[in-house]
């Protein structure tokens, strides 16, 4: 049997190992992004429920009670047997333990709540964009994105940085972030006119 002498195998394995890392390569460049989006994602178990949010609510057992209900200006919905359920300012899980403690003695004996976020409330953006006005949330989005959706810049535009108020800031302090931050749910985003 005739070999290749090693110079020459090497030179031959050469593209097709370099060919390999270079798969390698790009597979770790298309997790790494996914696990970056995961853990600085703008929604998260500490997001507080507000105006506008779609929730479903779902008692084990209890059909007439699982549902998907919308938060009122007020951030509160009606269910069956307990009225009004106050939801502004509460993380999923902390509605939960409310609603359990609302249904437990009276109506429920060890009533199973879980209470899921379907869709967040709106952003809203006003300022120096061509379509002013109030836009559904998408996880992920950047403030350069929401510009994008609000029909771009005007040409008097600052178009390196926006000035964000976030969603239930009780001093509603203006917070200058660069375009390329995340927007939150509720964030009312304001681009400013540049000096000439």
């Amino acid at each position: 049997m005739r070999t290749l002498p090693t110079h020459r195998l090497n030179l031959a394995l050469k593209p097709f190992v370099a060919g390999l890392l270079s798969l390698l390569l790009l597979g770790f460049t298309a997790i790494a992004p996914a696990q970056q989006e995961a853990a600085d994602g703008p929604v998260d178990e500490n997001y507080r429920l507000g105006p506008g949010d779609r929730i479903m609510v779902n008692v084990f057992n209890q059909s007439d009670l699982t549902g998907e209900y919308t938060l009122d200006g007020a951030g509160r919905f009606s269910m069956h047997l307990i009225g009004q359920v106050e939801a502004a300012g509460k993380t999923a899980s902390e509605l939960e333990v409310a609603m359990v403690e609302a249904l437990k003695p009276d109506y429920l004996v060890n009533p199973r709540i879980s209470v899921q976020v379907l869709t967040y409330r709106p952003f809203y953006i006003i300022g120096e964009v061509n379509s002013a006005g109030d836009y559904p949330y998408v996880d992920g989005m950047t403030y350069l994105n929401a510009i994008a959706i609000a029909g771009g810049y005007t040409f008097r535009a600052k178009q390196d940085i926006v000035y964000v108020i976030r969603a239930g800031d009780p001093e509603e302090d203006e917070q200058r972030l660069a375009v390329s931050e995340r927007v939150q749910p509720g964030d009312i985003i304001r681009v400013d006119e540049r000096m000439f």
